[in-house]
């Protein structure tokens, strides 16, 4: 059996399904189905297959890189064309970064801070 295409491979146009068959029942049914086209469907294959040693890894990129024989930027940036391809922007709900509480409190400790600008750094805001 061949999977359903998700567009007319003439047009590139919509499909509508108007016919289902159960072979176990020998049952048909027509009408109007809507084909929804799932998340993946508008990946490339070398993206697909990326995502699929990302899973297995995972998502570990550092055991990406000894599997692909890549550099971490290179892995990186091809998870950045995946995210891109699914219609999101990557790093837009990265964490905020982390604070070196040391430094903070030395920064107070010689007075090159206040002790709002050290109490707004440490509760995550610059």
């Amino acid at each position: 059996m061949l999977p359903l295409p998700t567009r007319c491979p003439l047009t590139g146009g919509e499909i509508v399904v108007t016919r289902i068959y159960c072979p176990d029942a020998d049952v048909s049914l027509e009408g109007r189905f809507a084909v929804v086209e799932p998340p993946f469907a508008q990946l490339t294959p070398e993206q697909i297959n990326f995502v699929e040693i990302f899973v297995r890894n995972e998502g570990k990129l550092n055991r990406m890189e000894d599997e692909l024989g890549l550099s971490y930027p290179t892995i990186r940036s091809r998870l950045h064309d995946v995210i891109r391809a699914l219609g999101y922007e990557p790093g837009k709900e990265e964490a905020p970064p982390i604070v070196d509480r040391k430094q903070v409190l030395a920064e107070l400790d010689a007075g090159t801070l206040s002790f709002e600008e050290a109490m707004q750094k440490l509760q995550g805001g610059d």
